[in-house]
């Protein structure tokens, strides 16, 4: 727990930092872009704004999902982070489509902004985006990652607004700046769309890893103790701590003292693949799985048939009254259920 709380603490101090570096360059872009006249600058200005709010609120869901578990949040707050992860994917996909529709109608009406000072600013823009991307990307968690696709769009974005305006300088071909920030716009919009998807397969619970799954499923199976593993369960809880849930059905009958044994069995099976919950249930070898809906039909299927045959006999055998009522007797004694 001390190692899961330090993880947490450190997730939430990159996100922190994140939001600070681009929150104050923000304000530095909007002056910049007044200054400079560049409708570019401008556009980029409100994007990152966009980011530092996505960002914020990704910082804000950190922090609470290094919050204990309780009766509310039994597994704790973990998909929190999720949360912030896919409204900052759906935040940058917005701001993106954003960007190509102030991007595009400048290549028919490009207006010339003033180039030494979008220098200077793509310059400072590429050096505070990319020390935020480096921060984040040490992180593991889909938050972070999904926000460091977030900075690495600012900071292709700076480069862009760089070589074009240097290109502007030289050459005063004003095009050229929406027309690179439509290229780098559409490469990061793949990119996140990507991320986006798995973020909202996780929320749906989607097995988070296929191989993890079928390596568990083949370890389990081998144990020498167990007949089959079913019902076998992986999901995760924010991309990186996963829970797993399985039946096993055994060889034999055990007693407390082999199924103690059997748990020490399963636990070095399951240890190296760090997983976060897991929930093992043993079932005998002629058990039925409480869990498998099939067993309830094959019930009501046998009580069909028993109650014609118990018509039958009613109908043809008067005679045989006194077995007929210990049949009844015996069936009772087999399903307490019926009455």
């Amino acid at each position: 727990m001390p190692h899961d709380h330090h993880h947490h603490h450190h997730e939430s101090q990159n996100i922190a930092t994140a939001f600070w570096l681009n929150f104050s360059f923000t304000l530095i872009e909007i002056v910049g872009g007044l200054l400079t006249n560049s409708v570019a600058i401008l556009a980029d200005a409100v994007h990152d704004l966009g980011d530092s709010l996505a960002i914020g609120f990704a910082w804000v869901a950190s922090k609470i999902a290094g919050k204990e578990a309780n009766s509310h949040y039994s597994y704790g707050y973990r998909r929190w982070s999720l949360l912030s992860a896919l409204v900052t994917g759906v935040v940058l996909v917005v701001g993106s489509v954003l960007v190509l529709i102030t991007a595009i109608p400048r290549l028919w009406e490009p207006v010339l902004p003033h180039a030494p000072g979008m220098i200077a600013l793509a310059v400072l823009g590429v050096l505070v985006n990319g020390a935020a991307v480096l921060k984040l990307k040490r992180g593991k968690t889909q938050n972070e990652q999904v926000l460091s696709w977030h900075l690495l769009e600012d900071v292709l974005g700076w480069a862009v607004v760089l070589i074009g305006s240097v290109l502007i300088y030289f050459t005063g071909w004003a095009f050229l700046d929406p027309l690179l920030s439509i290229g780098f716009t559409l490469f990061i919009l793949l990119n996140v769309w990507r991320s986006l998807k798995r973020t909202i397969a996780l929320f749906l619970q989607v097995t988070p890893d296929a191989k993890l799954t079928a390596a568990l499923h083949q370890a389990l199976s081998a144990l020498p103790f167990v007949q089959s593993a079913h019902h076998l369960h992986l999901w995760s809880l924010d991309g990186e701590q996963h829970v797993l849930t399985v039946h096993l059905r055994l060889n034999n009958d055990a007693d407390s003292r082999q199924l103690s044994h059997y748990k020490e069995e399963v636990r070095a099976v399951l240890a190296p693949h760090q997983l976060a919950h897991t929930t093992v249930e043993f079932e005998g070898p002629a058990e039925l799985c409480r869990d498998d809906k099939n067993h309830e039909s094959t019930y009501a299927a046998d009580d069909h048939d028993h109650d014609h045959d118990h018509d039958h006999d009613h109908d043809h055998d008067h005679d045989h009254d006194h077995d007929h009522q210990g049949c009844n007797h015996q069936h009772g004694a087999l399903d307490p259920h019926r009455h």
